[in-house]
């Protein structure tokens, strides 16, 4: 099991389950039309992907400029994300109620 964590084996199947779950989730909502659409997930699923990354860089023994560099990516697209996601809801609230 410790060779699991070291070789960095188990960061990538648990990328392979981040890749299924959001393929599941973009099938769900092309499918029904209900959950998160794939523009949202997109985001989320993209930082937690270059951390996971990162993680295996550092689990593998990688140089400490290349975690930084993961770290920082990682932060970046958190950013980005969380930049839509604050547009997009400014633009909900920004739309006229209509009349009742």
């Amino acid at each position: 099991m410790a060779d699991f964590f070291a070789s960095g084996r188990v960061v990538d199947f648990i990328l392979v389950m981040l890749l299924i779950e959001g393929l599941a989730l973009t099938l769900y909502h092309r499918r029904t039309g209900k959950g998160i659409p794939p523009a949202n997930l997109a985001g989320f699923l993209l930082s937690g992907f270059v951390l996971l990354l990162t993680l295996r860089a550092a689990l593998t023994g990688a140089g400490w400029g290349w975690i930084s560099l993961g770290l920082t990516a990682a932060l970046l697209t958190h950013l980005a994300d969380l930049w839509l996601r604050w547009q997009t809801l400014e633009r909900q609230s920004a739309k006229p109620e209509p009349p009742v």
